[in-house]
């Protein structure tokens, strides 16, 4: 018999952590004769004996090791668990290990859940609830050991990686048991606090129709009964506005409309409140604690799923951080909803709100009625920028939901590739570059115009050609082409443009990889992976579309500070420095008033290279290109940029992406395959590496740089004098 999978309550005593929390959990309370559904735990050795055989031990640990951790951005550990879990996807489970699980496994008759069961989970210190994966409804032997992979990949998810380094716990040493049980298709579900963690004298019931993943992902309102902790007496019942229900689909599971009966009534009546409340109870006897139990109700009987510690959780800022960031996970019914809110509500209220603050003529104004102009564009933008972070970022979520199922189900090698089905013509960012190459085609068609623009420095303002300039940085006004340089850099960029190429878009491979991914569903799964699709290509497009709307707002408060330090250097009010919005409003405000400001900061010297140097970052767009280096350190930087440089910058924003076309790579400090220079840049075909620590710093305007997309890497020659601008390879 193998050592390596039991029967939970068969868990030998003494190899008893090596199966985990939950495991563990569930045989003590099947010994102390609680109904809990058929459960066997696989050990953690299982998961070393995977890594270990295949070689993805030593995987991990280099996506581990691209960047330290406490230097990574919520993106950046997103990118690491996708290529992570990518591995796990694609490497099967060699047969020796397969020989050793598959007897007990394939004593499950019907669907089961694969849970994880990670050593250290559900301690009396750390509770691990909704950080790693669990999925329901699994039918068959060789979707177990599939699921079995997935839930191991999950150790190293982005919010699991995030929560050990919290807690102090070794990350590379992490390792997972999982615990797979018969699945008990509930016709009411729920959860039980033995302790209400707001209430200590309370106990709390939670119940939905249904099945309990609509309760644990937020996408069904449970109704809550508080009771009396000691005696379990009803102290108050909070009905739910009971419109839906999770069910089981051909395979997972699915939302459901409720019936008007079940609808109008609640999941359990009294005595059923009390049975649960008695379950908690037991289970804080068996564990010596007050517990939170998962469980569901069939016919008469009821279940208990799992059980776990109550935790304090910490109230510092570390964990509002991760509070968020977990938030971040969104399901497909949630995102659906809030991409109706961002496409129909607040996208054409952001771009409305920016057309009205471009209309008002801020010279007209009064200096207090200026001042009192700054003050409103401030709260404006302050308020946008809010709503960004609450919904435009988590409605990224809709690539990542999608990646994920993408390279669960074609096992890619390039575990980006999916997003080749995302990108398009439609987003505004590659309009915008439209629209900059046929300007700039008619400097190249008309070189008498192109000799003017160059030796006056701007297109002339009564031209064609000017009126389309004057459009386009009303159109696309953002904070690096709304400025008082904007038409002399605007020229500058566009006749750059003209003395190159035309650039071309890569070739779109979006119906051949569609069509793949979709002939692996048939009936009402494909329909839905069509949907989610549609929903990832949305959210792709919004990741970049959304900066630019609310730059439009930036860029007008810009305008406005633009405008009062200029009234001032009028009056010999202003002669340099960094002035604050405070003491701006205030000499605005008072003609006597002098505002003191701050020195310019030195820019910081680059740290010199004597001998060629590989930096190390996150592979963010396929390809390898060299070519000399244009550091973009300010935003006038910009329109220097020439034709074939490698653009390396702290982060390419959404507003500097028209130089975009000129460059032969790109290299950023910041990282993920989420922020715009690696969207940008894949829409392009051009090399990108994120995610490079001090990379404005380590490199120079003049170096030599190559850089290669496939395996994260930068290379930098800072003695090389070769005068070739740029080649791609």
């Amino acid at each position: 018999m193998s050592d390596l999978a039991f029967l939970v309550e068969e868990i030998p005593d003494g190899e008893a952590l090596l199966f985990g929390g939950k495991a563990r959990s569930l045989g003590m309370m099947v010994r102390e004769g609680l109904r809990v559904p058929r459960a066997v735990g696989v050990s953690s050795e299982a998961y070393d004996r995977y890594i270990d055989s295949t070689g993805l031990r030593g995987k991990i640990l280099i996506e581990l090791n691209r960047k330290s951790f406490e230097d990574m951005r919520w993106e950046e550990m997103w990118d690491a668990a996708l290529r992570i879990r990518g591995l796990f996807s694609k490497t099967p489970i060699n047969q020796e290990l397969r020989a050793d699980l598959e007897p007990i496994l394939k004593t499950f008759d019907g669907p089961v859940v694969v849970r994880s069961s990670a050593v250290g989970e559900d301690s009396a210190n750390a509770s691990f609830a909704g950080i790693h994966e669990s999925y329901v409804n699994v039918k068959g032997l060789e979707s177990i050991l599939e699921h079995l992979k997935l839930v191991w990949a999950s150790l190293w998810s982005d919010r699991a990686m995030l929560y050990r380094k919290e807690l102090g716990l070794d990350v590379e040493s992490s390792t997972m048991a999982v615990a797979v049980q018969e699945m008990v298709f509930g016709e009411r579900s729920g959860i039980v606090f033995g302790m209400s963690p707001n209430e200590p004298d309370q106990a709390v019931v939670e119940a939905v129709h249904g099945l309990n993943q609509g309760l644990v992902d937020g996408t069904v309102e449970p109704d809550r009964w508080i009771l009396d902790r000691n005696t379990g007496w009803v102290l108050a019942h909070h009905p739910a506005s009971r419109e839906k229900a999770v069910v089981s689909a051909i395979e997972g599971v699915k939302r459901s409309i409720l019936s008007k009966d079940r609808a109008e009534t609640p999941p359990l009546a009294d005595e059923e409140v009390a049975r649960v409340y008695e379950a908690a109870m037991k289970a804080e006897s068996i564990f010596g604690s007050p517990q939170d139990v998962e469980w569901t109700i069939l016919g008469r009987e009821l279940y208990v799923l799992q059980s776990r510690p109550i935790t304090a959780a910490p109230s510092d800022d570390r964990n509002q951080e991760r509070a968020w960031y977990i938030s971040l996970q969104r399901s497909f019914d949630r995102l659906r909803d809030m991409r109706f809110r961002i496409e129909d509500e607040l996208i054409p209220a952001m771009a409305k709100e920016g057309a009205r603050l471009e209309e008002i003529d801020l010279s007209i104004l009064e200096d207090g009625d200026l001042a009192e102009e700054i003050e409103q564009r401030i709260e404006i933008y302050d308020e946008w920028h809010q709503i960004y972070w609450d919904e435009f970022i988590p409605f990224a979520h809709g690539v990542r939901l999608f990646g994920q199922v993408y390279n669960d189900t074609i096992h890619p090698s390039d575990p980006y590739e999916f997003v080749d089905l995302l990108g398009g013509e439609e987003m505004i960012s590659i309009d915008r570059n439209r629209r900059l190459e046929e300007m700039a085609s008619k400097l190249r068609d008309d070189p008498a115009l192109a000799r003017i623009a160059e030796e006056r420095g701007e297109i002339p303002a009564d031209h064609p050609l000017g009126y389309e300039v004057r459009d386009f940085t009303s159109i696309f006004g953002g904070k690096y082409t709304h400025n008082p340089l904007s038409w002399k850099g605007l020229t500058k960029l566009l006749l750059e443009v003209a003395s190159s190429p035309p650039r071309k878009g890569r070739s779109s491979k979006k119906q051949e990889l569609k069509g793949r991914f979709l002939s692996k569903f048939q009936g009402e799964e494909r329909s839905q992976m069509e949907k989610l699709l549609d929903l990832a290509r949305v959210s792709y497009r919004l990741r970049d579309d959304d900066n630019i709307y609310l730059g439009k707002i930036e860029s007008e408060l810009e305008a406005s500070r633009a405008e009062g330090i200029g009234r001032l250097a009028s009056e010999d009010r202003y002669s340099g420095g960094e002035i604050s919005d405070s003491e701006l409003l205030a000499a605005l405000k008072d003609p006597g008033r002098r505002p003191k400001a701050t020195a310019r900061k030195e820019t910081q010297k680059s740290p010199s290279l004597n001998t060629a140097r590989q930096l190390l970052g996150q592979p963010a767009s396929r390809g390898v290109s060299t070519g000399r280096a244009r550091v973009i350190k300010d935003e006038h930087d910009l329109f220097s940029f020439k034709h074939g440089e490698i653009l390396v910058v702290d982060a390419v924003d959404p507003n500097m992406t028209f130089v975009v076309p000129l460059a032969a790579g790109i290299v950023e400090r910041r990282g993920g395959m989420l922020i715009h220079g690696s969207i940008i840049a894949r829409e392009y075909g051009i090399a990108c590496v994120t995610g490079v620590p001090d990379a404005t710093k380590v490199i120079k305007t003049g170096d030599m740089v190559t850089v290669d997309g496939f395996l994260g890497i930068v290379t930098v020659d800072h003695r090389s004098a070769k005068k070739n601008p740029g080649k791609m390879i």
